[in-house]
């Protein structure tokens, strides 16, 4: 290939590699060289170096056939760089990648079987909406009225067979991303990769194009990779999500067990919002914050007693305190600094004077509030239930 960033549109014959590439075995064939319960995509020890700069330090996972799986994370922790090591564009350094039981660490794209969806689209504008469809299968020999029938079927599949015959340059932003997704699956790829797909649209057809994407890949159960910063996207789409910093893999769990329990600081504070809260180990389910002694879950091993930790809790997870609060022990007395209606929620900012200046965030349900007429300056008896308190080593 040519030194020219993929996905920037160009004659055809010169991007042809950044829009869809497929093994010539059949993906089927190539799958029954599995062992049972084997995964689909495996990636062991993998690094990418640019110069001095290492891109990807030792990164090893197994992914599932027919699972969705996010790579979330900061600018530049690496997620797209996995992703282009996947499809053979960006070749790692040293580790392997296979694929349905086969070896694809060494193969260039044209030899891999995936499509590829990226952010800017990478349409060519000269081309009809049905031929950039149609363009890979003809390429592939395919007989050019049986090229045009698939295309046109997949087309009515993301609901653009209206569209066919205008050129790019005249359908919106989701339409385009619609006809760059028909066209990565032409040809039928095992795999799906999907750079940062939803990015360049706006909020409302994000929103949309989410679940028509999460459908259509439920009703073809391709397996298949999206890379987002967004973790609203991940949280919502993905099976299962790959949180990445700096080159390593975080932490790898549903929504929920990233959201719900997750393995650091880092994560805690990259998914969704979570309250930090400085404090002194006493013992494994004890810890003190302020003036005031917490009961936590438990799970924090090899740290001593007297260690300085950070105590995490989710603002939904907050409780104002009616007496059937959850978190026995861990109640407290907070003035209400802040109060900012949201829609269903109030956001709160509290102030214990227990905590000696530290600020709770709290989201408090609509009608509690109003039933409980809580308001700015008033206050409030709060709890911390002790199985939603997560705690982590401080981070010097």
């Amino acid at each position: 290939m040519g030194e020219r960033p993929l996905g920037v549109s160009a004659a055809p014959d010169d991007a042809l590699d950044g829009i869809k590439v497929v093994n010539a075995e059949h993906p089927q064939a190539a799958a029954a060289g599995q062992g049972a319960g084997a995964p689909y995509l495996r990636i062991e020890q993998l690094s990418k170096k640019f110069g001095s700069f290492e891109a990807l330090k030792n990164v090893s996972l197994a992914i599932n056939e027919g699972e969705f799986v996010c790579f979330l994370g900061p600018s530049g922790c690496g997620k797209t760089t996995l992703l282009r090591a996947i499809a053979g564009l960006d070749p790692q350094t040293s580790g392997t990648i296979e694929q349905a039981g086969r070896d694809i660490s060494a193969l260039p794209p044209s030899q891999r079987d995936f499509g590829i969806v990226f952010q800017s689209y990478a349409l060519f504008p000269n081309l009809t909406v049905i031929k950039n469809v149609a363009y890979g299968l003809e390429n592939r020999k395919m007989r050019r009225g049986d090229a045009r029938k698939r295309a046109a079927e997949l087309l009515d599949m993301v609901g653009l067979a209206d569209q066919a015959e205008k050129f790019p340059a005249q359908l919106s932003g989701g339409q385009q991303q619609r006809v760059a997704l028909a066209r990565a699956l032409a040809t039928s790829p095992g795999l799906l990769l999907l750079d940062e797909p939803l990015s360049a649209l706006d909020a409302k057809v994000r929103l949309h194009l989410r679940k028509e994407i999460k459908d259509l890949q439920r009703r073809l159960n391709i397996t298949t990779i999206m890379v987002t910063h967004d973790q609203e996207e991940a949280l919502t789409m993905a099976d299962r999500i790959v949180v990445m910093k700096a080159g390593v893999i975080e932490q790898v769990g549903t929504a929920d067990e990233i959201y719900g329990d997750p393995v650091n600081p880092f994560v805690a504070d990259f998914i969704g919002t979570m309250n930090f809260l400085p404090g002194t180990l006493i013992d494994q389910q004890h810890v003190r914050l302020g003036r005031v002694e917490v009961q936590h879950a438990g799970g924090l091993h090899g740290v001593a007693p007297g260690s300085r930790v950070t105590v995490c809790v989710r603002p939904e997870d907050v409780e104002i305190d009616d007496g059937t609060a959850a978190a026995a022990g861990n109640h407290m007395e907070a003035r209400v600094a802040e109060l900012d209606f949201i829609g269903n929620f109030f956001r709160a900012r509290l102030a214990p004077d227990c905590l000696e200046g530290m600020i709770l965030a709290a989201d408090l349900p609509t009608p509690l509030v109003r039933s409980r007429q809580v308001s700015r300056g008033h206050s409030v008896r709060i709890a911390l239930p002790s199985h939603r308190l997560r705690v982590y080593p401080a981070v010097s």
